[in-house]
Formats: C-alpha cells, structure tokens, sequence
C-alpha cells in the first residue's frame, strides 16, 4: 500500500525535494499528499500543486493554540499515514504533537542526544566535537526529545566553519531520510513502550546510515 506523507517546512524544502525524487525514482513507495507551512512565502510550497499547500503566518491568529489548531485540522483532512518535519522551524504545542503521536518525525542537524534546538553547528565546533550529523527521530512534546531511529555521522574538519559544516550534514541528510521512511513506511521500524524496533528486534542504539546510503544497526 502506498504511504500518504504530509511534509511540514519552513524554508527552500530541499528534504522534501529528496522525497519527492525517491518517489519519482521508484525508491519510495509513497505519495506527499500535503505540505503545510508558517510561512506562506516558503519556496517549499512551490514544490507541489496548489491543492496540495496549506500555509498561514501565525501572527494571522489570536494565540498559538488557535494556529496549532488549524494546522492539524488541515493534516489531518489529508489523512497522512506519516508526517514529516523536514526544515520546518516553528515549535509545535503539545496538543498537536499528541495528536499525531506515533507517527510524526523529524530530521534534525546534530547526533542527537547533543545539540537539541537551534546553532547546531556552530555548537558542535564549539563544543570541539570530532564527530557531527543529523538525527530522525519521533517527534514528542519535549524538543528535539523523542526517540531517534537513525543517525548519520559526518567527520568535523579542522577548517570546518558552521556553514562548511551545514552544508556536508545536510548532503547526508537526505539519503538519512529517505532511508528511514523506506523502513518506516514499510512498516520494518516502529516504536514500542519508547523504544525502536527492526523487523521485531529491539535497537538499543539508532541505525546508522553507511557509505551506501543503507541503514543497519
């Protein structure tokens, strides 16, 4: 069956760009059937038809619940089987991450537990750390918090700056991905009790992408 994949982003959309190739390729059994967006002008919404867009500035609504409120009714009527936070840069509130527990991830740009939030980069150089990269994990209510099904690793250089060093996670970001969603939509990766599981095996530690482009333990 063919996953149905909402895609939440906030800027150029280059994770979705990746999805959308890998569903164009063959490589990706799935179908984006929405992306949604806090910011009208993302060039992300380019990506897809117009009936697949919704996006609204939050400054547009009375709190942040309201805005919360209207987005998720707008996933939800697109009834997604997965939803992807790809570049998208607004916290979500917590009734919205609860209403689609279990099935809502996110790519972000360190090896998480380090770096969760904002600077990733200019952290880890900061930090002196040899190794940097970019998590997926399932999105909870705490940031950058929930499970992570898969990393990869991207050597910090000596003449690294915080873009050099963007620029080289990001490449690994998007066969990160797409690796990941092969698995999850696949149904081989699931959560169970807080914990990821492999074809019914309990992952003690996240995937981790290789050379290839494959994931395993």
């Amino acid at each position: 069956m063919t996953a149905r994949i909402a895609v939440l982003a906030s800027g150029r959309g280059s994770n979705l760009q990746a999805i959308m190739e890998a569903i164009a390729e063959g490589r990706l059994e799935a179908d984006v059937v929405g992306v949604f967006s806090d910011r009208p002008e993302a060039t992300a919404l380019s990506k897809v038809a117009s009936s697949r867009r919704w996006a609204a500035s939050p400054r547009d609504f009375a709190s942040r619940a309201a805005f919360d409120a209207a987005l998720g009714d707008a996933i939800a009527a697109v009834t997604p089987d997965w939803v992807v936070c790809a570049g998208y840069m607004r916290i979500l509130g917590e009734d919205l991450v609860r209403r689609f527990s279990g099935r809502m991830i996110n790519i972000h740009p360190s090896l998480l537990p380090k770096h969760r939030g904002l600077d990733t980069h200019a952290r880890a150089l900061e930090a002196g750390d040899l190794e940097h990269g970019a998590s997926v994990h399932l999105v909870v209510p705490e940031l950058d918090a929930g499970a992570v099904i898969a990393q990869a690793a991207v050597p910090v250089q000596s003449s690294d700056t915080a873009a050099t060093l963007a620029a080289r996670v990001l490449e690994r970001e998007h066969p990160l991905l797409i690796a990941t969603l092969q698995l999850l939509t696949a149904g081989r990766v699931y959560e169970r009790g807080a914990t990821i599981h492999l074809d019914g095996q309990c992952l003690f530690t996240p995937l981790r992408l290789d050379s290839a482009g494959h994931l395993s333990p």
